[in-house]
C-alpha cells in the first residue's frame, strides 16, 4: 500500500489541538461550547477531551490502530460540529455559524475516509462510508467558498500586505479556487489534480497567513489554534486526495491491458 501522508498530517493536527487544550485548559474558538451552558469543572472536561484527541491523533498514525483513532476523532469532531446547530437555528441568516459548522465537519469527513480505507476490508459498507466522506467534504468546500465570498474584505485582511497583486486579488482568487475545487470534486473531472492543488492551497494558507500570525504573537491561544485547525483541514483535504489516488489505482488495476 502506498504511503498516505494525509492520514499522518491529520493525526498530527489532532495531537497539536489536544496539546493546546491541555496547555490552555479551554477549547479554541472553533470548538463551540456555548450550547452546553455552564459546565461544572470545565477544565476537567477540556482535559479529558484533549487527552482523547491526542490519543486519537497518535492512533491514526499506525495502520493497526488507525480505525480506532478515526472513530475517536470522528466522535470528537462531530460533537463539536453539532454544537454549532443551536447557533445556526437561532440565527440561520448569519453564515458564521454555518461556516464554523462545515469547517469542523470537514474533519469528520477525514475520519470517515480514514476509517473506511485504512487497514479495512474492501467491503460494500466501507466503500459507501468512504464515498460519503468524500461527498460531505465536497459540500464543506462549497461552504468554504461561500464563507470567503460573503466575507471578501475580512478574508483579504488575513493576507499579508507584501503579497504581489494585492490582498483583495488573493481573496477573490482563493474563493474562485474553492468554487472550482467543489465543482471538480462533484463531477470527478480532474479530481485527483484538484484535490492535490486544494491541499497545496491550504498548506499555503498555513505558511503565508497562520504561521506569521503565530510568530508575531506566540502567547495567544487563537494563533496556535488557527494553525492547528488549518493543519487539520489540510490533513482532511490530503486524505481526500489520497482516497482519489487510491480509487484511480484500483480502476487502473481492474482495467484490461
Amino acid at each position: 500500500m502506498k504511503l498516505q501522508p494525509g492520514r499522518h498530517v491529520y493525526g498530527l493536527a489532532a495531537i497539536i489541538l489536544g496539546i493546546i487544550g491541555l496547555v490552555w485548559h479551554q477549547f479554541n474558538t472553533w470548538q463551540q461550547v456555548q450550547a452546553l451552558g455552564n459546565i461544572p469543572h470545565m477544565e476537567v472536561f477540556v482535559s479529558i477531551v484533549a487527552v482523547f484527541e491526542v490519543v486519537g491523533g497518535i492512533a491514526v498514525q499506525w495502520k493497526k490502530t488507525a480505525r480506532a483513532g478515526a472513530i475517536l476523532l470522528f466522535i470528537i469532531y462531530l460533537f463539536f460540529a453539532l454544537l454549532w446547530l443551536p447557533f445556526i437555528i437561532k440565527t440561520p441568516l448569519v453564515y458564521d455559524g454555518w461556516g464554523n459548522f462545515f469547517e469542523e465537519f470537514s474533519l469528520v469527513c477525514g475520519a470517515l475516509i480514514v476509517y473506511s480505507t485504512v487497514g479495512a476490508y474492501n467491503s460494500v459498507t466501507n466503500t459507501r462510508i468512504a464515498r460519503m466522506g468524500y461527498i460531505f467534504f465536497g459540500i464543506c468546500v462549497i461552504s468554504f467558498t461561500l464563507e470567503q465570498a460573503l466575507n471578501l474584505s475580512a478574508t483579504a485582511d488575513f493576507i499579508p500586505k507584501w503579497m504581489p497583486l494585492g490582498q483583495m486579488f488573493w481573496s477573490v482568487a482563493t474563493t474562485i479556487a474553492f468554487a472550482l475545487a467543489a465543482i471538480s470534486l462533484f463531477t470527478g473531472w480532474l479530481a485527483l489534480l484538484t484535490s492535490r492543488l486544494l491541499t497545496l492551497m491550504i498548506i499555503c494558507f498555513g505558511v503565508f497567513v497562520w504561521l506569521p500570525i503565530l510568530f508575531s504573537d506566540p502567547h495567544q491561544m487563537f494563533n496556535w489554534a488557527g494553525n492547528a485547525v488549518n493543519l487539520a483541514i489540510c490533513g482532511a483535504a490530503w486524505i481526500v486526495s489520497d482516497y482519489v489516488a487510491q480509487l484511480k489505482t484500483i480502476q487502473q488495476t481492474r482495467s484490461p491491458d
